[in-house]
């Protein structure tokens, strides 16, 4: 942007990030509890990831389209702040009706609806930080989201152990199987999601747009046309750097969309022995997934700031390759450990790779693009997280039966593998010189 902006404190960096807290919150409800959910609803462990393609297919339709909205956007409420606040409401709805779902393909509909909302205000959120901070001040900027991205997601997948603590009975379940305390979590998440939103959009405002800015996107054509042609021009003339992050986002979400789907059943098989999604037993190993879905998200809020002098002296990619590495070793042990105290130890290294893929990735991007374009490249990033998913959902219950055996662990050792895949990729990716620093 041509605006001098101002150099924003620390807390400052943090207001203007605690919305990602609840759009995050709402995510991790998402991974620790849909694929449970579709279990309890009659689906079988095959049919899980094709049931996940809401996430994805949202993500590839809607958030290019929104990110390059908003790059033409000039309200008065903002350039990006519309998008945030329609999309957290409609997810504070999505979130209130997903736990009473009473069949499976109602459940599966309204995470098609719940994930549009969360893709409206995603990536216009994410150039709302690139927009908003100097360069100087991106790797402070995204490893805060990454921060929040972890704190949000441990209480998350710790909440339905929480109300257990404090009294709840883990085994009451409604008239669908879906237990209470996985009902309340959501109604928490719901509240989450709005406010939230709200308070970084009132303590953090959007700088004004300059004239020279509102003229050129008031030049820009509008419509559906002009929309998906910005896109397609963007795409045609997209920065080197972001074209080599391609090869490890493909690994990368392949494998973390293979561990959120099937830790659970793969954790209900080696340490509970079993696979029956009626029994008490399943519902422990969702418990314990909580737990330790919990733990590593709060080594990644922990990580994310201690990871930020690595990354100024050695750089994002480098650290990013540590990471992953560090995650796929320890998803390839899981399956090995029946013990569930034993389990928080590769969660260690699951904690510092997904502290790293929500920080890095976005450091080596927002020095490669121009800020005029944030809102579409950063909707186009998104679609190599959503295409991977695609590919997964579609080609994993092929493979389930035949190459992994249909047994969920074997999943979880494929997610290591193609962690380990992704550490190999970032290597090759050759980030952009770092813009100058504008406005100190």
């Amino acid at each position: 942007m041509a605006l001098i902006k101002p150099q924003l404190s620390f807390m400052q960096v943090v207001n203007m990030n605690v919305g990602f807290f609840g759009i995050q919150f709402s995510f991790g409800l998402q991974q620790s509890n849909m694929s449970p959910i579709y279990r309890y609803l009659g689906a079988d462990e095959a049919s899980l990831p094709l049931l996940a393609l809401a996430g994805p297919v949202t993500g590839l339709l809607v958030q290019p389209i929104v990110g390059a909205m908003s790059d033409r956007t000039d309200s008065r409420h903002g350039r990006r702040t519309p998008y945030f606040m329609i999309g957290a409401l409609l997810c504070s709805l999505g979130l209130l009706v997903m736990p009473f779902s009473p069949v499976l393909w109602f459940a599966a509909g309204l995470l098609w609806i719940l994930d549009a909302a969360n893709n409206v205000t995603m990536e216009p959120y994410r150039a709302y930080v690139s927009d908003r901070l100097n360069p100087s001040q991106h790797s402070i900027g995204f490893l805060t989201q990454s921060a929040f991205t972890g704190l949000a997601q441990t209480l998350a997948y710790l909440t339905p152990s929480i109300l257990f603590w404090l009294g709840m009975d883990k085994d009451a379940v409604n008239g669908h199987r879906i237990p209470y305390v996985t009902i309340l979590a959501f109604i928490v998440g719901a509240v989450l999601s709005i406010s939230t939103v709200w308070w970084s959009m009132h303590t953090t405002p959007e700088l004004p747009l300059s004239a020279e800015e509102r003229a050129a996107i008031r030049a820009k054509p509008t419509g559906v046309v002009a929309t998906l042609r910005e896109i397609w021009l963007a795409l045609l003339e997209m920065p080197p750097t972001m074209r080599r992050l391609w090869w490890m986002k493909l690994f990368q979400w392949y494998g973390m969309v293979c561990y959120w789907q099937y830790i659970v059943p793969a954790l209900a098989h080696t340490v509970y022995g079993t696979t029956d999604a009626s029994t008490q037993a399943f519902r422990d190993a969702g418990l314990l997934n909580g737990q330790i879905g919990g733990f590593y998200n709060f080594i990644a809020f922990l990580a994310a700031f201690a990871m930020l002098p690595f990354t100024r002296r050695l750089g994002a990619k480098w650290v990013h390759a540590v990471c992953l590495c560090a995650a796929g070793l320890g998803m390839w042990a899981i399956p090995g450990i029946h013990d569930k105290w034993l389990l928080f130890i590769p969660m260690l290294g699951v904690g510092l790779a997904w502290a790293s893929i929500m920080g890095n990735p976005y450091i080596l991007l927002a020095g490669s693009i121009p800020p005029e374009r944030a809102g579409v490249y950063m909707g186009i990033f998104n679609m190599m997280i959503v295409v991977p998913m695609i590919i997964q959902s579609l080609t994993l219950p092929w493979l389930y039966s035949g190459m992994l055996a249909g047994q969920p662990e074997n999943v979880i050792r494929l997610a290591g593998a193609l962690l380990l895949a992704a550490a190999v990729a970032v290597c090759f990716v050759k980030p952009a010189a770092a813009p100058a620093s504008i406005g100190k």
